[in-house]
């Protein structure tokens, strides 16, 4: 097997040519390569975290929304770093959370329906 190779390595390279084993030109594709997919990953990242913040900022009073637990209510309360929802209409049960337990925002559902 080994043989097999080593023909065919020699078989590649043009005759009377010496072998080039430049680390640079060798390893230069491989780090363009990570160099680019990291900087899509990165990239990315950052523009999550910027609508995440961006919806985090502009919740209101009324707003209905889901938080990282499923849970589904409406803004009553917008504080500083907390928000307190009503999850409950017939029993008006409140629930406070840290603003950054907020998943999103959810759309009217009388809208989405009006569609179907």
């Amino acid at each position: 097997m080994n043989v097999v190779l080593s023909l065919l390595a020699q078989a590649s390279q043009p005759s009377g040519a010496p072998p080039t084993s430049n680390p640079l030109t060798t390893f230069l594709p491989l780090i363009l390569m990570i160099g680019v997919f990291w900087w899509i990953m990165m990239r990315g990242g950052r523009k999550q975290r910027k609508q995440t913040e961006d919806m985090l900022k502009s919740m209101k009073r009324n707003d209905r929304v889901q938080t990282i637990g499923g849970i589904i209510g409406t803004i009553v309360d917008v504080r500083e770093q907390e928000v307190v929802l009503k999850v409950d209409e017939t029993s008006n049960v409140k629930i406070r959370f840290n603003r950054s337990a907020i998943k999103e925002v959810l759309q009217d559902q009388s809208v989405d329906n009006s569609g179907k």
